[in-house]
């Protein structure tokens, strides 16, 4: 009877290769299930101690040791091309996008059009789901793909929604913030540069936390909620993916270059869980938009959870369309500048096999 290789063991139950064969599977089944039991079980997570540490309150610490992590794999010869690419996520995910909206508006008024809300629209579209992100890049993608986290970090929260609303707090937005989102992956930066030994010992974090706070995020998304923005947040959850997903897209293909691995600009077309939160933050800074809040709320969470799941499915599709899941990864800068057997990627392959 034959055995297992030395040194490993037989899968029982093959669940981790299970979640990496479906598109995000490794963020997406997590923040599925987070939200199941979120919603039908609130309190089930609360009793306390590690329990309540680990699976309910752990998503933003989890995601700071990720983006360090990610740091960490940006050495100084990689550093133009990921600005580059942090450039165009945001110029094609953010800042087009949340324009059309806002000349949209003044067409149609803030109270929108087909129920959709103009306050919902604008929150909806102007960020992007960096822990998704990260997640599908570090499958699909390269170290300039994950290093755009940037851009997440970026355009995370309220700062662009109340830029383009013309808000009064606009003056409040609180820069500290922003520059809080940046140092964990400056400080990796830093640490990968200085020792990469550092670099290699960081290598496999993304598979063992990105689980963890993809849970935790989920137990933060009411699928009631969900219900409650009805077609309407169904409806921008898909227009997310296709037309922010198709922008970048195009930035990725024509801009960067990119070629068959152009559709990773797909992964980008998410609504972050915490956008949420947007149209309660641009109420309390401008109360003209108060009426608003509850519908824009309600759809705004719905397209959370439509994008989590439609993007990566759509960004495989296009990927594999065009040959990107299965060709020899398009990797023209250094990942590594240590010496030794070519580093691991994320799901187990060497960097640069494709497959």
């Amino acid at each position: 009877m034959s055995s297992a290789p030395s040194g490993t063991e037989r899968s029982r139950v093959p669940l981790f290769a299970t979640m990496n064969r479906i598109p995000g599977g490794l963020m997406l089944i997590p923040l599925v299930l987070g939200s199941v039991l979120g919603t039908f079980a609130p309190g089930a997570l609360g009793i306390g101690s590690f329990t309540t540490a680990l699976f309910q309150d752990s998503a933003l610490p989890l995601i700071a040791l990720l983006i360090f992590a990610t740091g960490t794999q940006v050495t100084f010869r990689t550093g133009g091309p990921v600005l580059a690419h942090t450039g165009v996520i945001l110029l094609f995910k953010s800042l087009i996008p949340a324009g059309l909206i806002v000349l949209l508006g003044l067409v149609v008024g803030l109270d929108g059009f087909w129920g959709l809300s103009i306050l919902g629209l604008l929150a909806a579209f102007d960020n992007s789901n960096g822990g998704l992100w990260l997640a599908f890049t570090g499958k699909y993608g390269d170290n300039r793909d994950r290093g755009a986290y940037l851009a997440s970090a970026i355009n995370d929260g309220p700062f662009f929604s109340l830029l383009f609303l013309g808000a009064s707090g606009l003056g409040d937005i609180p820069v500290l913030t922003l520059v809080a989102a940046l140092v964990p992956f400056l400080l990796g930066a830093l640490v990968g540069n200085l020792d990469p030994q550092w670099r290699e010992v960081l290598r496999p974090v993304p598979n063992i936390v990105i689980p963890f706070f993809a849970f935790a995020l989920g137990t933060g998304i009411d699928l009631g909620a969900v219900v409650t923005g009805g077609i309407g947040g169904l409806v921008i959850g898909v227009a997310v993916v296709l037309i922010t997903g198709a922008l970048v897209y195009v930035g990725y293909r024509f801009v960067l270059r990119r070629g068959r691995k152009a559709g990773i600009g797909f992964a980008a077309a998410t609504t972050a869980g915490n956008a949420i939160a947007t149209p309660g933050i641009v109420a309390a800074a401008d109360p003209r938009f108060a009426e608003y809040v509850g519908t824009a709320t309600a759809q705004v969470a719905a397209s959370a959870l439509v994008t989590a799941i439609l993007a990566p499915i759509v960004a495989s599709f296009v990927l594999k369309r065009a040959g990107g899941l299965t060709s020899e990864d398009e990797v023209d800068v250094p990942v590594a500048t240590v010496s030794g057997p070519a580093p691991s990627a994320p799901d187990g392959r060497t960097a640069g096999d494709g497959r």
